[in-house]
């Protein structure tokens, strides 16, 4: 039901302004901060709104990708449960960090979880991030959401 949506999160996370722009590395570790901190902003939004279970069932298409793609990249099926429990771990963390930033609109608090959690290159500003990020969240604030759930909504940061 909800893959659209997760397909979308992925989509927006690998929007080349974040890497062009924000100068977020474009690095597999710079796309997996991405992919979480996007997924956060979202989680963050259905959780507003009391939709608890539909941001728990994509956190699970979270680790179900993940774990894919661990396995594209040669992980053996011994490990790969440790490596989808770090990156459960690194997701809980920082949807911790993310979500009062978010709902509280607190750029100082936003910028520095972003300086803890996204790889930026020695160009990179956390604070020009924060507010790409925070603009993210209040564009998503605006979805209704039925078109949220469906992934029918532009969530544009270049503005």
């Amino acid at each position: 039901m909800l893959q659209p949506l997760w397909h979308k999160v992925v989509t927006l996370a690998r929007d080349p302004l974040w890497y062009s722009d924000c100068k977020v590395t474009d690095t597999v570790e710079g796309r997996f901060d991405m992919i979480t901190a996007v997924l956060s902003a979202v989680v963050v939004r259905l959780e507003a709104m009391d939709k608890h279970t539909e941001s728990a069932f994509l956190c699970e298409l979270f680790v179900e990708d993940m774990d894919g793609q661990l396995r594209e990249f040669g992980i053996n099926d011994v490990v790969v449960g440790k490596h989808i429990g770090r990156l459960m771990s690194s997701l809980g963390g920082r949807l911790g960090v993310y979500r009062p930033s978010l709902l509280n609109g607190d750029l100082g608090k936003l910028e520095l979880a972003v300086q803890r959690n996204i790889n930026l290159s020695e160009e990179g500003s956390a604070l020009y991030l924060a507010k790409k990020l925070q603009k993210l969240f209040e564009n998503l604030s605006a979805v209704e959401l039925e078109n949220l759930i469906t992934a029918k909504f532009e969530a544009n940061i270049a503005q």
